[in-house]
This record gives C-alpha cells, sequence and structure tokens, in this order.
C-alpha cells in the first residue's frame, strides 16, 4: 500500500497493492494496522455506506459538525468519479482550498478525508457505486453542507453545470462563508 498525502494537511491518496492473475484479481482494501501506522492516524471506523449514482449525479458538499464531525475513507467499487475535500477547519492554514481526484474501479485508488472537511463527488461514468468508511455515525442535526458552485471555492466539477443531477436539497446549501461550522 502507498500512502501519500495531499497539500491539504491530514487528508491522504491511498493507492493499494493489486495482485492481478488470470483468474482476476485480489487486494486488500482495508486494514486498520496498515492505515493507523501509515497515516500517523488513530482512526477506528464504525459505519460504512455506499451509493449507486448515474452519469451527472453530484453528491455534495456534506460535512457533519462538532462533536458528530466524520473522517471518512472513500473509494469507487464501480464506474469512475471526481471526488472534491474542501478543508473547512477555520485554524487551518489551507482553509478553503480543496482537492480534486478522480476515483476508479480500475485504480482502485481511495481518500481519506479527516474530520473537518466537506465532502462531494461527480459520476463521470454512466454509473458508479461508491463505498465510504466514517469514523463517527450519522447524525442529522450536526448535517452540514456548502453549494456545490461557490464561487469562492470556484471548484471545477469537470461536466458542464447544464448536465449536473443535484438533489434539491442540495441546490440550497450556502456558500462556505454563510455554512454553520
Amino acid at each position: 500500500m502507498i500512502v501519500k498525502e495531499t497539500k491539504l494537511k491530514g487528508c491522504f491518496v491511498i493507492e493499494p497493492k493489486i495482485f492481478n492473475d488470470s483468474r482476476g484479481y485480489f487486494f486488500e482494501s482495508f486494514n486498520q494496522k496498515t492505515f493507523n501506522e501509515l497515516t500517523n492516524q488513530n482512526v477506528n471506523f464504525v459505519q460504512d455506506n455506499e451509493s449507486f449514482s448515474s452519469k451527472g449525479v453530484l453528491r455534495g458538499l456534506h460535512y457533519q459538525t462538532g462533536e458528530h464531525a466524520q473522517a471518512k475513507l472513500v473509494r469507487v467499487i464501480k464506474g469512475c468519479i471526481l471526488d472534491i475535500a474542501v478543508d473547512i477547519r477555520t485554524d487551518s492554514e489551507t482553509f478553503g482550498e480543496y482537492i480534486a481526484l478522480e476515483l476508479a474501479e480500475d485504480s482502485k485508488k481511495q481518500l481519506f478525508i479527516p474530520r473537518g472537511f466537506a465532502h462531494g463527488f461527480v459520476v463521470l461514468s454512466d454509473t458508479a457505486i461508491f463505498s465510504y468508511k466514517c469514523d463517527n455515525f450519522y447524525n442529522e442535526e450536526s448535517e452540514g453542507g456548502i453549494i456545490f458552485n461557490d464561487k469562492d471555492l470556484n471548484i471545477d466539477w469537470v461536466l458542464p453545470e447544464g448536465e449536473l443531477i443535484i438533489s434539491e436539497k442540495d441546490l440550497v446549501l450556502p456558500k462556505l462563508k454563510e455554512a454553520k461550522l
């Protein structure tokens, strides 16, 4: 497993070692001991989630606040997505900055997003199955979000805005400046 920290402190790209042969492939998608050692994090994942989406579906940008904040380890099981993590830690040198990473079934890359980040993704393939581990349970009262097209963030979602499929709930999210962090 290769682990590389991104420009956003605490956010890591994880590339597993894949064993291919004539029968198919095998890889270890998660190992708590190895993960903790390579990231210097002590994360205990308690919930796994999975979503299925069609091309153009944009989910995000979402986060949990306070004691219900969540770190996530995300990956694509089928298809290809553009994954976005935005640093919303108000005391961070990179507050308001984001990283964009293509995650696809072929590469098996994963992204670890620590607590204090907003997260979202857009589906680039015909369909995608997206999986993520969380280190805290979902709490509806602690849910927050940032509008996908916040001009201050200036995120390039790759697809034209007219091709994006966004929930009504996500279309009314506030800008980062107005978000409850």
